[in-house]
């Protein structure tokens, strides 16, 4: 059984797919239209295909990842945290792809990309304070 807060992060992890989907159905007619500024611009294309695939990955794995936090042994501070981070991380990486080349004509991202290293930073601190914690358990 998940504790309050896994449930509580949960919840609102479940609220955010809704917008992957929608993020793919926008990129769907991008491609089926063929929206300038989209099919004619390599780097957009790329940044808004990456942060949709990250987007969709890092909620999984952040809902995989409160499965396991109320079992790790860890304090219930570190726990939030690593609730926290994972899930803050499904959200900073995607934006971070997504925010940083907004406008159709940009050829490179603008200083929004730092997001992106941002939510690394905040996956890498989850991931491995909940596996030194798994193994201690």
């Amino acid at each position: 059984m998940l504790s309050d807060a896994s449930l509580q992060t949960a919840g609102i992890l479940f609220i955010t797919i809704p917008t992957i989907e929608f993020g793919g159905l926008s990129l769907f007619r991008y491609l089926a239209n063929r929206v300038p500024g989209y099919m004619d611009n390599p780097v957009r294309r790329g940044m808004f295909t990456a942060g949709h695939a990250h987007a969709g990955v890092l909620v999984l794995l952040a809902l995989l990842a409160l499965v396991f936090v109320d079992s790790a042994n860890l304090s219930g501070g570190m726990r939030q945290a690593v609730r926290s981070s994972v899930a803050g991380a499904a959200i900073l990486m995607p934006a971070g792809f997504f925010l940083s080349i907004v406008k159709p004509t940009q050829t490179t991202p603008n200083r929004l990309v730092l997001l992106i290293f941002t939510g690394a930073a905040a996956l890498a601190f989850g991931t491995l304070t909940l596996g030194v914690g798994l193994v201690r358990a």
